[in-house]
């Protein structure tokens, strides 16, 4: 066919043909516009043929079926009208409804990654083979996206699987591998993935001669069998359980159920026009932009080598089998799991032989951990155990590619970590730093190679967050720096590569924020008015339950780093040395702004918290909650442009990943950096005003300034 680039059409049997997706000089197949035109001009030729018994449809990329639509094409669209919105989604609806009607059966033959728009095409197929490859797997993310399906998703699957199994997939996004789909009606069989395209061709016969596809086709085209009583239960029940889940920030889940519940009394025409109206009304909105954002900031970091210009191409990094960790504590046990849990074999030591010893099976255990058992899988820690080595001798380190100290936050007993292992390292071997406060330059001066020397810091709790800070000191080579940002990825990260200073990023970023919330507190703010205004802006805590958290001593001395590299903006509060004094550690002690004694240890109003800040609290003025949001995040949106002023960071895409992977800032605002270009720089000159007799960390910067004088944004004018 003229112009074809990503569909091939072939007879592996007379009678049977195979469309083949393959879309050249990528890693994933994607339906932009072009490919759904080679669809329907396949589909043409088929459908005038009268000698055909089925059409399989398969990819030809192992472990990758179909991604799903062009999102790059979505992002070129968002400001269309909403009547263009429903017409884009039933024109995919009409093609993909074609698969249903043909005077031949339509296999899905799947291996690997099915979501989205590519679960959409397979669901219209009258039968679907998945293969029992570890990377097969079948979803509807688009909530992810600030969306819900609209090639007809909503219409198909609650006919296909019952509407509370589709409700479930449709509304948490989430994928499920082969066998709980075959265990739903959404995959036929499950076959090893040499077997598709044999098992395929042996479904056409069998259907053929049984007819069975054209009796669910008839089944499947009508309303569901649910009465209103199931009907009303399903909605209160799972509005609830969105609800809780969403606290009102995303829209997308609760429209799906809705579209889905509408759509239950008629036929699959009808629901596909409500999903399609549906679609109109979440396309384009705030929530689906910034979630794009969010989805375009992970991809770009999937490509980012760490290295800008011809060094970035022209080096390559080296390979990393083996890593040590010094350090046995919570976070060096996180790291250590990470790796061998990505086969990344481990030697690790502590100075307590004793911790050492007794944390070994909890690192192996937590490798091992499977989301669906909640707990260890026994079989892995059995497979994993032979990559845990406890050291014994510092020799032990020798064969390592990395090694990462994690031991406690004093420079002077990290040189000394160095001063120990570094003679045992080989000549191109990493060594770097955990270190969450210490400039990576000033520990970098006491090693023999600083140029091999950097920062690696890993967020706690260490498997679930993605984030690690790569920190280059002022002596870090580039190839380094390579080496450590693979290596990142290699265990499954996010690697953001920094410039050493004062906090990083993350932290950086978090103690104006944090600090603010003390200051507010001292004017004689509540602390619930606080927390909730943080929430309801969209964090996953408030500032003061996060004190908590951290730990009131941990909080205390990394903010008095802050304090001591940024003292005309970072002020220090005296409540937090008072409450280190009085023993009011926080969560971890059970007593610290909240009281965490009770049989779940979840924070409640201690009632003699009052009478302890007393002496602390300076005014009894009244905030609103517009004023709050603004003291809070005005501080971390202007420390952001003191970072791109400093250079620490190479784009202020990097701002944006490291807040929401590594301190959980809404991804439904796209990101700190995303949010202030939607917001507008001049509106946050206004908006600072009245904010700057608070003091200098109000005052705007000159990047802030610049922008609100030219009109121009934080980010690129392309993603």
């Amino acid at each position: 066919m003229p112009g074809a680039q990503t569909l091939t059409l072939s007879m592996p049997e007379p009678d049977v043909a195979l469309l083949t997706f393959d879309t050249p000089d990528k890693s994933a197949n994607v339906l932009a516009s072009a490919v759904l035109d080679e669809l329907s001009a396949h589909l043409d030729t088929l459908e005038a043929r009268d000698d055909l018994a089925g059409l399989i449809i398969q990819s030809g990329k192992p472990g990758m079926f179909i991604a799903g639509a062009d999102l790059r094409e979505f992002v070129a669209s968002l400001d269309i009208e909403k009547e263009k919105i429903a017409q884009m989604c039933r024109r995919g609806q009409t093609l993909f409804g074609r698969l249903s009607k043909c005077n031949f059966v339509t296999v899905a033959a799947i291996d690997g990654i099915c979501v989205g728009g590519g679960a959409e095409l397979a669901i219209w197929c009258d039968r679907r083979l998945m293969s029992s490859g570890e990377k097969t797997e079948i979803g509807f993310p688009e909530v992810k996206l600030g969306l819900f399906p609209g090639w007809g998703g909503t219409a198909r699957a609650p006919r296909m699987v019952g509407l509370g199994n589709a409700v479930e997939m449709i509304t948490g996004g989430e994928s499920i591998d082969a066998n709980a789909a075959r265990g739903m009606n959404l995959a036929s069989d499950v076959v090893a993935p040499a077997g598709l395209l044999p098992a395929a061709i042996a479904m056409i016969r069998q259907e053929q001669a049984t007819g069975d596809y054209l009796r669910d086709r008839q089944t499947w085209s009508g309303p569901l069998p649910i009465s209103e009583a199931e009907l009303g239960f399903l909605g209160a029940t799972a509005s609830a359980v969105i609800r809780g889940k969403t606290r009102g920030h995303y829209p997308a889940p609760e429209a799906a159920l809705e579209v889905m519940l509408e759509a239950a009394a008629s036929d699959v025409e009808a629901a596909c026009q409500l999903e399609a109206d549906g679609m109109a009304q979440l396309f384009g909105s705030s929530v689906n932009a910034s979630l794009l954002n969010v989805f375009f900031l992970t991809d770009r970091n999937k490509k980012d080598v760490g290295i800008d210009g011809d060094a970035g191409s022209n080096l390559q990094p080296a390979a990393v089998h083996s890593a040590g960790v010094i350090g046995a504590g919570i976070m060096g046990a996180g790291i250590a799991a990470a790796n061998i849990r990505r086969g990344v074999s481990i030697v690790i030591d502590d100075a307590s032989k004793e911790t050492l010893r007794k944390n070994a099976q909890s690192i192996l255990e937590e490798a091992a951990f499977d989301r669906a058992l909640k707990g260890p899988a026994a079989h892995r820690v059995a497979e994993l155990a032979p990559i845990l080595e406890l050291c014994t001798i510092d020799q032990q380190f020798a064969g390592c590619d990395v090694v990462i100290e994690a031991v406690v936050e004093n420079l002077d007993v990290k040189r000394q970590v160095f001063a120990r292992i570094e003679p045992q390292l080989s000549d191109t071997a990493i060594l770097a730093s955990n270190t969450s406060t210490i400039p990576i330059t000033s520990m970098a001066e006491k090693v023999k190679h600083p140029e091999r020397f950097c920062g690696i810091h890993f967020f706690n709790p260490v498997r679930r967050m993605k984030l690690v800070e790569i920190i280059r000191g002022e002596k870090t080579s580039d190839e380094t720096v390579l080496t450590a940002v693979a290596y990142a990825k290699r265990i499954g990260k996010m690697p953001i590569v920094l410039n050493d200073g004062p906090g990083f990023l993350v932290n950086r970023l978090l103690f104006p924020y944090m600090s603010e919330a003390l200051a507010l507190l001292a004017e004689g703010a509540k602390i619930k008015d606080i927390d909730r205004a943080a929430k309801a802006f969209g964090m996953p805590m408030g500032p003061i339950e996060l004190y908590d958290l951290v730990g009131i001593d941990t909080a205390t001395f990394a903010g008095q780093v802050m304090s001591d590299a940024f003292p005309e903006r970072i002020v220090g509060s005296p409540i937090l040395p008072a409450m280190v004094h009085a023993g009011r550690l926080g969560k971890k002690s059970g007593l610290g702004f909240f009281n965490y004694q009770n049989k779940r240890g979840r924070p409640e109003p201690d009632p003699g918290l009052d009478t302890f800040l007393a002496e602390y609290i300076q005014g009894d003025r009244t905030f609103t909650r517009d004023e709050l949001t603004d003291r809070l995040f005005m501080p971390m949106l202007l420390e952001a442009t003191r970072a791109l002023e400093d250079n620490i960071v190479r784009d202020p895409r990097d701002i944006d990943l490291g807040l929401i992977f590594g301190l959980g800032f809404p991804p439904f605002k796209g990101g700190l950096m995303f949010w202030a270009d939607r917001v507008g720089a001049k509106t946050l000159v206004e908006k600072l005003k009245p904010m700057e007799s608070v003091g200098v960390r109000m005052k705007p910067t000159q990047l802030l300034l610049e922008l609100a004088e030219s009109g121009k944004t934080f980010y690129p004018s392309t993603m």
